[in-house]
């Protein structure tokens, strides 16, 4: 075979091949033309990534968008940009700061002087793999701080305006990860010893539980709880890894683009099928299959349990 059939042959090979598997790292799509006209959505960190394109999804279906945020700047040109592209007006931008209780306070607050319903609550925003440990605003590590602690505070407090609006929905956005996490009861805080994987990943099998036990507290109310894993994304959350942004040609087929990775979350936002569907994890469009520890009754409550007190709501 001469040169020029052999690249030929091979390109006949592989384009086909790197279709195929672009089209499975994508994973499912939600293509439903459902409306939610006038229902009210808070999405946490909607001014980038997964968020976005949630967001920017939710308010062409016509709801009204509340974008969650702690940077205020990058929301409002988010807001603009979703208002632009798809025409509705009520898209706003609220300040919330997950690794601040206070700021979580701050926000309910605020929120509740202007909506007394809602109708969905996205918990998309999260940190990952932060190298060296850190601390909250209130001591609690960065990691557990903001992806569980802060989401739990933000929903407890929002329970109520939650209830009246049923039927209702909360979504919290976890990872396959949660698969090599567990619940260190002895060091939840990782003060004793601190690595960024295993702080990561017991951060996501906490959103997991928080859901369980979630689901279980609010099963007469018509209210469902859901958690998701969105796929491997490319999103500003890897930017503590530094060898996925030199790597990140190489591996763009076996990744998700934003808006590929807003599709679970869109889909148990609106999907009708899904109405009673309650307390169960999904991945690509689909109810998959949690972790052995994730579906541990015992560990959901005692971590509910931990979190009342860590966040104060066991006082109110």
């Amino acid at each position: 075979m001469d040169t020029k059939s052999y690249v030929i042959a091979t390109a006949a090979v592989a384009v086909p091949v790197f279709f195929l598997i672009n089209r499975w790292a994508r994973g499912g799509q939600f293509n439903k033309d459902v409306r939610i006209d006038g229902k009210i959505v808070i999405i946490t960190g909607a001014n980038t990534g997964i968020g976005r394109e949630t967001a920017l999804d939710l308010a062409n279906r016509g709801a009204k968008v509340y974008l969650a945020c702690r940077d205020l700047n990058r929301a409002d040109a988010t807001r603009e940009d979703i208002i632009l592209k798809t025409g509705n007006q009520n898209v706003f931008v609220k300040k919330l700061d997950l690794a601040s209780l206070e700021s979580v306070r701050m926000f309910v607050e605020e929120f509740k002087k202007c909506e007394t319903k809602l109708h969905v609550l996205i918990n998309n925003a999260g940190v990952m793999a932060i190298n060296n440990r850190q601390t909250t605003q209130d001591g609690l590590e960065m990691q557990i701080g903001t992806n569980h602690f802060g989401h739990f505070l933000l929903t407890n407090l929002l329970l109520d305006t939650i209830k009246i609006s049923a039927p209702a929905r909360i979504i919290n956005v976890s990872s396959i990860v949660h698969k090599c996490g567990t619940i260190n009861r002895k060091d939840l805080q990782s003060e004793k010893s601190y690595s960024k994987w295993p702080a990561y990943c017991q951060s996501k099998l906490a959103n997991i539980l928080f859901t369980r036990e979630l689901a279980k507290r609010l099963k007469d109310s018509n209210v469902t709880a859901n958690s998701l894993h969105p796929g491997v994304v490319r999103t500003e959350l890897s930017r503590n890894l530094a060898i996925l942004q030199y790597a990140a040609l190489p591996l763009h087929p076996f990744t998700k683009s934003p808006k590929s990775g807003a599709q679970t979350s869109i889909m148990l936002a609106v999907d009708p099928d899904l109405k009673s569907v309650t307390g169960k994890y999904f991945a690509d469009c689909a109810i998959s299959k949690e972790s052995t520890a994730a579906q541990c009754d015992e560990t959901a409550t005692w971590l509910w349990d931990v979190s009342e007190g860590v966040t104060g709501i066991k006082k109110e």
